[in-house]
């Protein structure tokens, strides 16, 4: 993978102080000046501030940690020393939403001790960028070696002002899949990140964390006023995070815009990460899929061996002979295994196989057929949570897949906790999730997760992290009361913001007629379609049926739509209400823009000036019908062809949960 250096990386770093008045005060601007970190000791306790230009966006607030013994990790600190640093660097993605990323950021680095018997030490990162700040601890080796219980986070994020937070809660049952609120920061409890606040002032907020290793996940507890302040997620016993000698946190983030549509082109969580550690990423290339699973979750199908079985060697084939002749090359199949029961989805230590098919299903046979047609199958691994089984076999069942020729697994986590006992956002569920990450690596396996922690990042180093769930995707409306029109137009500026969705978009069908009854997707075909572009991830599922698919021209664009894009830019949008995103492909000259919006209808005014100016362009539009919205005609839609070029302007009209797809061909 090559990187370009913008400057030396690392510059010489110097010792500084930025007030006369205060010794242990000191000061860090981004690059470009906008974004303020002070950093001061009052009354030996650490303390940081935010500003934004003018702007203050964070008060003096608290740092530090409370270890067992009620030991206080937060006082009693002298400084020891203060060195600040700059670093300037373009890395390519492997794989990813933009090609090329600027990591550009000035760092401050504060070295504390305590003045007590124990004498601990405590370092404090910090760095600024122009898209906002961070910051994570570092406690290094101690001259007294024990081990450390972090009983508490002392960090507060201490808003200047109130704001509009979107949020969904922290640690239930359903884990992170709830549907987003928006409510003051003030009256907020418990609530999981990325948390997204449009402030008074007019910023665009996004409160985060990166670089996840080893330690609890961080969600953020209102505790007076607009006061946000860490809360760990514990494990089971009630202690946060448990190491030997040293740890590190994970960056605490926040991200500034201007606008809500900054915070997605903000790549700040991912430059917070280490560079790529795979030798090898060559087995995977950012695809489409279809698969054996919407069926199963309208009733059409079992996950189980029964007379309405889904993942039966007959189905596969005949989704094999679909997948070819339409021209495309993975499917995945759940329910290959032996274990699946009609209450496999329920709280208990369910014992599936990962290396058993079930009845009437033959992996071998059926990976065969499918490299005779050039379409490779997606692994399927589902846990129930119950790990104990799972870690036993995970090495076999990944040996199965490499000896296959499989390259990409799916693995889900069904239930409220791990092992029923620890919670998937503790540090047990951080560590089991990057062990399996780095052991897929082991056998050239691509993981897809469901029901995983939030993503911080990992994708940097790990590039076999494609995508993940993480929220409420198109299953909910399959079988429960549904996803909102708003939602889609939520998730961008809120959960997506941490990384790439497996959403499942691509239901032609939104009525779902072959489905439950009054279940259905509550958008129109035309939406789904600007799914592909408005939800970043490298893998795209087409997620319907196949013969809701046959002979739809609107198949046409979910042929051409790739998952690998050189730039993205997000031309407007308002949280909760619409969004128009245009991604460039990595491998042609092509643009692409999805636009959506919630039950409101609207007309959109798009500038195509992200356009090669001195080009001409065919534009392939894919449209609600006239008069389409979710209640009227929603599988319309209309397809027109027109000459554009960068100094024009499209006038789009989105029907109620409708929306707009384009394709910007070069001609």
């Amino acid at each position: 993978m090559k990187k370009y250096l913008v400057l030396p990386a690392v510059l010489l770093s110097i010792t500084i102080g930025y007030s006369q008045k205060n010794k242990n005060a000191y000061q860090l601007a981004s690059p470009n000046g906008q974004n303020k970190i002070k950093f001061e000791l009052v009354k030996n306790a650490p303390k940081y501030a935010v500003s934004h230009g003018k702007t203050e966006v964070i008060a003096p607030s608290d740092m530090g940690f409370l270890l067992k013994g009620n030991e206080n990790l937060s006082t009693d600190f002298e400084i020891k020393s203060v060195k600040k640093s700059t670093f300037d660097e373009t890395w390519e993605q492997v794989w990813g939403e933009k090609k090329n990323i600027r990591n550009h950021y000035n760092q401050l680095v504060v070295e504390l001790q305590q003045k007590g018997k124990n004498k601990r030490k405590l370092q404090i990162q910090f760095r600024a960028f122009d898209d906002g700040i961070a910051f994570r601890y570092v406690y290094p080796k101690q001259n007294v070696k024990d081990s450390i219980f972090i009983m508490d986070e002392k960090t507060t994020f201490n808003l200047k002002e109130d704001g509009k937070a979107w949020w969904i809660p922290a640690n239930r049952e359903n884990r992170d899949e709830y549907l987003f609120k928006d409510a003051p920061v003030s009256t907020l409890d418990t609530v999981l990140t990325p948390l997204t606040i449009e402030s008074k002032s007019g910023l665009a907020l996004s409160f985060h964390e990166a670089n996840l290793v080893d330690f609890a996940s961080m969600t953020l507890v209102n505790t007076t006023g607009t006061q946000l302040k860490s809360d760990l997620v514990p494990w089971s016993d009630g202690v946060k995070v448990r190491v030997k000698d040293t740890f590190t946190s994970s960056w605490r983030t926040i991200q500034i815009g201007e606008k809500p549509a900054d915070l997605i082109t903000s790549y700040l969580i991912l430059n917070l990460n280490e560079p790529n550690k795979l030798k090898n990423t060559s087995y995977f290339k950012p695809y489409k899929y279809f698969g054996i699973w919407w069926g199963m979750h309208i009733g059409k199908y079992t996950f189980w061996e029964s007379d309405k079985q889904g993942a039966t060697t007959k189905h596969a084939e005949e989704y094999i002979d679909f997948t070819a002749k339409e021209g495309f090359h993975h499917l995945l199949i759940e329910g290959w295994n032996k274990g699946w029961t009609p209450a496999w989805y329920e709280n208990k230590m369910h014992m599936f196989s990962f290396t058993k098919s079930a009845d009437n299903f033959d992996l071998e046979k059926v990976v065969e057929y499918g490299n005779k047609k050039g379409v490779a199958l997606i692994g399927y691994h589902e846990t129930g949570s119950n790990l104990i089984n799972y870690l036993k076999e995970v090495d076999e069942g990944f040996a199965l897949y490499k000896k296959l020729g499989m390259h990409s697994v799916k693995i889900g986590h069904v239930g409220s906790k791990l092992n029923m006992k620890e919670m998937h956002f503790g540090q047990f569920g951080v560590n089991y999730f990057r062990y399996i990450l780095e052991k897929a690596a082991e056998y050239d396996l691509a993981v897809l997760y469901h029901e995983s922690i939030k993503d911080t990042g990992e994708r940097r180093t790990f590039p076999n992290m494609v995508s993940r769930e993480a929220a409420r995707g198109q299953e909910y409306n399959a079988w429960s009361e549904g996803n909102p029109p708003n939602h889609l137009t939520i998730i961008p500026f809120t959960r997506l913001l941490s990384g790439p969705m497996d959403f499942t978009p691509g239901i032609f069908d939104v009525e779902v007629k072959q489905g439950y009854p009054g279940k259905r997707v509550h958008g129109t075909a035309a939406q789904q379609l600007a799914l592909y572009v408005t939800i970043y991830a490298p893998i795209q599922m087409m997620a319907d049926l196949p013969e809701n698919y046959e002979g739809k021209p609107a198949l046409q664009f979910l042929k051409d739509v790739p998952t690998d894009w050189e730039d993205t830019k997000v031309l407007e949008g308002k949280i909760g209400e619409y969004i128009t995103t245009a991604r460039k492909d990595r491998n042609s000259a092509d643009w692409f823009l999805g636009s959506i919006t919630n039950e409101k209808a609207r007309d959109v005014n798009v500038s195509l000036s992200f356009l090669d100016a001195k080009a001409t362009y065919e534009a392939q539009i894919y449209a609600d019908a006239i008069g389409t919205d979710e209640t009227h005609n929603p599988s319309a839609v209309a397809i027109s062809k027109k000459t554009v070029k960068a100094s024009d302007v499209l006038k789009l009209h989105l029907g109620g949960a409708g929306g707009t797809a384009i394709r910007f061909k070069k001609i």
